[in-house]
């Protein structure tokens, strides 16, 4: 299977979109789409279907966890990392309940991030 080119990426933060964008490119991404909430990003998924989805877990109209739980009852094969500020122990446990590959804090160093996505592709994708 070839990797991954298209993801979403869902955060109420403009800035933080971009920059989530930026990392991406360094992987090899090349098709973004982009929600401001978790409504918007699970609509978008059922429309879309991206290789893998960035989740940010606290947003206004849909927190991100009701936003994952949807997104995999829709497609139980959906990749979903989830990124936070702030990471409790709740959180991440009802995020790997729910279904989510990975959970990300915001303030990991960039280096950090990408090597955890690009491990964490090259383990769903199965490349050589």
């Amino acid at each position: 299977m070839s990797r991954p080119t298209r993801a979403l990426i869902v955060d109420d933060e403009p800035h933080l979109r971009m920059y989530l964008k930026l990392i991406l490119k360094q992987i090899g991404f090349t098709d973004f789409l982009e929600a401001e909430n978790g409504q918007v990003g699970v609509d978008l998924y059922k429309e879309q279907t991206p290789d893998l989805v960035l989740m940010d877990v606290n947003m206004p109209v849909m927190e991100g966890l009701e936003a994952l739980e949807l997104i995999m009852q829709h497609d139980e094969e959906a990749v979903v990392v989830m990124t936070t500020s702030v990471a409790s122990r709740q959180a991440v446990e009802q995020s790997v309940e729910l279904g989510a590959s990975h959970y990300i804090r915001k303030d990991t160093p960039k280096e950090q991030i990408i090597e955890l996505l690009d491990k964490l592709i090259r383990e769903i994708w199965e490349e050589d």
